[in-house]
């Protein structure tokens, strides 16, 4: 799996999805201050999953009807970087398949996939 860290994503995080295998690139170390739309078109240049931590992806992909390979929304206000970055790494070892094309929300005692909410570029071009 090709992941997309936004910049609002904790650089523990980062490390440790690397650390576990995962391709992952990060906003903050290649082009920190672009926009959101330009991320997302990154990602899906990339065909990554975006992982990000800023709810107005939500806002690109729902409203808006931005085509993307996915969005994992982090919602983990108020716990340490090393916590958050266990919490990460293990729903996407329990859940990592079932993130393509969906809208995951991440909180401390939950993992929300939204399937078939988001097109990919080649339903949306079908």
């Amino acid at each position: 799996m090709k992941i997309l860290a936004d910049e609002s994503v904790d650089r523990p995080i980062v490390e440790r999805l690397r650390q576990n295998g995962y391709q992952v690139w990060y906003v903050a170390e290649m082009e920190p201050g672009i926009s959101d739309d330009v991320v997302l078109d990154l990602a899906n240049r990339e065909e990554a999953i975006l992982l990000t931590a800023d709810k107005d992806f939500g806002e690109l992909v729902f409203r808006q009807g931005r085509v993307t390979r996915g969005v994992i929304l982090i919602r983990l206000a108020g716990i340490s970087p090393i916590r958050k970055a266990e919490i990460v790494a293990s729903a996407l070892a329990a859940h990592g398949g079932e993130m393509e094309q969906a809208f995951t929300v991440i909180t401390p005692g939950a993992v929300r996939i939204r399937r078939r909410a988001i097109k990919s570029e080649k339903e949306d071009t079908a």
